[in-house]
């Protein structure tokens, strides 16, 4: 797997916040932690790839992973949800009947965009579906001196799809993991799921939580700024003719 975690100071993310391009289909993970635990963002598109991204978080952070937030429910970013079992997994309310209902669905798109039919299926009939709904926002405290490390689960949507989570990270940087509400390699994606005519309103509560200063990580693509973000969000506004 190419790639790696970007780290700390630097253009990169904030200390103790990581993130991970996924190959393939450019999909982000991402990691926060703490002294009590980490929490890592999205879980990719395979069980190997979950894998993968569990064990590299827990050599990053020297501890095991305790938390694991959802963004939204494409394969990209669920299917390797089975590689985390017995962590605690949160998504946006209505996020896990979508997954019950939805894992041959899942499956299909996953081998319509070039996924391997017999590891897709394994990764579905394995999904690990979440544990913890947020419908406003919930905080995961993952401990610290002084200064304590916490993840802010934030419902932004609808938008991309009708469950957007996003995971804001207050610091200095401000970081805050978007999830496919924002896009940078590529045209925003609106599938049939999408909620278009809310997804402005969903990036103007993601810019009032990370503010002018923070720095945004999409869904794929590398990470921008509150400029990118906003001209998004009017560009979106005009393709679906919503103010």
């Amino acid at each position: 797997m190419d790639g790696g975690w970007e780290e700390a100071a630097g253009e990169h993310l904030a200390q103790g916040v990581a993130r991970l391009r996924l190959p393939g289909w450019d999909a982000t993970a991402g990691l926060v932690h703490g002294p009590a635990g980490a929490l890592v963002v999205d879980a990719g598109a395979r069980l190997r790839e979950g894998a993968a991204i569990r064990r590299w978080a827990r050599e990053r952070t020297g501890g095991r992973v305790t938390h694991l937030a959802l963004t939204h429910g494409h394969f990209d970013h669920v299917l390797g949800a089975a590689a985390f079992a017995g962590v605690s997994v949160y998504g946006a309310v209505g996020l896990d009947g979508l997954l019950a209902a939805g894992r041959e669905e899942l499956a299909a798109d996953a081998v319509r965009h070039g996924a391997d039919p017999a590891a897709t299926a394994e990764a579905a009939d394995l999904l690990v579906r979440p544990h913890h709904l947020v419908s406003g926002e919930m905080t995961v405290d993952l401990g610290g001196d002084g200064v304590r490390r916490e993840a802010v689960l934030v419902n932004a949507g609808p938008g991309h799809t009708a469950h957007d989570l996003v995971v804001m990270v207050p610091g200095d940087p401000c970081v805050v993991f978007c999830g496919d509400l924002v896009e940078e390699s590529g045209e925003p994606q609106a599938g049939p799921d999408a909620v278009p005519e809310r997804w402005p309103a969903a990036l103007d509560r993601l810019l009032g939580l990370g503010g002018g200063d923070a720095r945004y990580v999409p869904g794929h693509g590398a990470v921008v700024d509150a400029a990118f973000v906003r001209a998004q969000r009017d560009q979106l506004a005009a393709r679906f003719g919503v103010s």
